[in-house]
């Protein structure tokens, strides 16, 4: 017989994780939370926020180098304070982790220690003891995945590590330009790392609208950073002090070589099978639109399923799973409407379909695109590259989708997200009065110039 019993359980206790254990105690469930590790999940102590509190400081030492530009002289040149870089980086993960444990306090939600396995028929095995729920949710995340013919280990490391490197390193190549890798060559060049970026692709941030590519590309290659796209890297070896490697005829070596080529969902010790639970493509957990997988009462959310992989993702698969459990109306979630964001400098916040993709779906296409230099924002900001996409359906007047590189690029992407989930289009993007001078003035803009009539350009 299990020893306790409860209305819903989570296994784990990232963004997805925690998020779906407050929602639940929230609708009267008596909720607990198995975590293995930390509270926060991966995204809270190794990925997402040690990797924008340092991307952070790389910000700052650029602004202070950049200083000359707006009349400050700052005397000699700024050194980088690596335990102080570490130390901040550990405030701010105790800090937001902290928070979920006070939150998991607050909501009377019970947060058991150890590695849960199903067992089927509702309950869960974890520390030696067997447990029981009505609803069970699995947000357990993802691991770190090599490239063929390669391994962890020694100097070969994944994205969490890069994040908490004890020394800066000299040296560092990174293997996969998409986001995860674009932040991490951004950083570390910035901070005075010589950096090697790899792409297997055509360009850096693939799946990004290839506009806003181009001026990641330049940006990046600004900063220093030597870009190989269509390259593979092979022949990886490790040593105690270097990594060395192959790209092509070429014979390279790093302190560190970081892997960020993809991640895969974290499983293994869940025992799926034995519950019922069905897997499809990648391995990832089959789901209907109300995060349910095969097996009654067990639900699964965040990177363990299709979709981006992203924590506001999961957070909001989190809240339907829970919902849907406790008997309420749930939708479910429009995957090519969820905002992406990129820390790299420049900054990158998209959704929707890039301008090769609503052509290729043989839409009736028009495209706003606008610099930040055509408005006020852009040269008070010291950023007149940024640049601002809208594509949309010449009909209708369809927001497809939105494309932002540039400073606060990352923020300015919300609003043409909030108009397409209120069904507005980019007509009414062009006739909202924006407050002046702003960056989002661009953003009405682009909007106009979709519509045809551009007043800044």
């Amino acid at each position: 017989m299990p020893e306790a019993s409860y209305d819903c359980i989570v296994i784990g206790s990232g963004p997805g994780g925690y998020v779906a254990a407050i929602r639940a105690a929230q609708l009267g469930m008596k909720t607990a939370v198995i975590e293995k590790d930390r509270v926060g999940g991966r995204c809270l102590n190794y990925a997402c926020i040690p990797a924008k509190a340092i991307l952070r400081v790389a910000d700052v030492l650029t602004e202070i180098r950049e200083a000359d530009d707006f009349g400050l002289k700052v005397p000699g040149e700024p050194t980088v304070e690596w335990p102080g870089v570490l130390a901040r980086r550990e405030k701010v993960v105790k800090t937001l982790t902290g928070g979920v444990s006070g939150l998991f306090k607050k909501n009377a939600i019970e947060l058991i220690e150890g590695e849960a396995a199903l067992a089927g028929a509702g309950t869960i095995t974890v520390a030696g003891q067997q447990i029981a729920a009505k609803t069970i949710i699995l947000a357990t995340g993802s691991v770190k995945r090599p490239i063929p013919g390669t391994e962890f280990g020694g100097r070969v490391i994944g994205t969490e590590e890069a994040w908490a490197l004890p020394d800066l390193p000299e040296t560092l190549a990174v293997v996969g330009a998409g986001a995860s890798g674009a932040e991490i060559a951004s950083a570390y060049a910035r901070l005075g790392s010589t950096v090697t970026l790899f792409e297997a692709l055509e360009r850096v941030l693939p799946t990004e609208d290839e506009d806003i590519s181009k001026v990641v590309d330049r940006g990046l290659k600004r900063q220093g950073i030597t870009l190989h796209t269509s390259t593979f890297v092979e022949n990886i070896e490790s040593t105690e002090s270097i990594c060395r490697y192959t790209h092509g005829d070429n014979a390279g070596e790093a302190e560190w070589l970081v892997i960020a080529t993809g991640r895969a969902p974290d499983v293994d010790a869940l025992g799926l099978d034995a519950a019922g639970v069905e897997r499809g493509t990648a391995g990832l957990i089959e789901v209907d639109g109300a995060m349910r997988t095969t097996a009654d009462g067990i639900y699964a959310i965040g990177d363990l399923v299709h979709g981006p992989a992203l924590a506001h993702k999961a957070s909001d698969e989190g809240i339907i799973a829970v919902e849907n459990a406790a008997g309420l109306e749930t939708h479910p979630i429009e995957y090519q409407d969820i905002p992406r964001a990129t820390f790299c400098t420049p900054n990158v916040g998209s959704f929707g379909l890039t301008e090769a993709q609503a052509r290729e779906q043989d839409y009736d296409v028009t495209v706003g695109k606008l610099q930040y230099g055509a408005v006020g924002a852009g040269t008070v900001y010291g950023d007149r590259t940024g640049l601002v996409k809208v594509v949309g359906e010449k009909q209708y007047g369809e927001l497809l989708g939105a494309h932002i590189v540039g400073t606060r690029a990352t923020e300015l992407i919300q609003e043409l997200v909030n108009v397409r989930a209120l069904e507005g289009g980019y007509p009414e993007v062009a006739r909202i009065i924006h407050g002046h001078p702003t960056l989002s003035e661009a953003v009405m803009e682009a909007g106009r110039a979709a519509d045809g009539w551009l007043i800044h350009g």
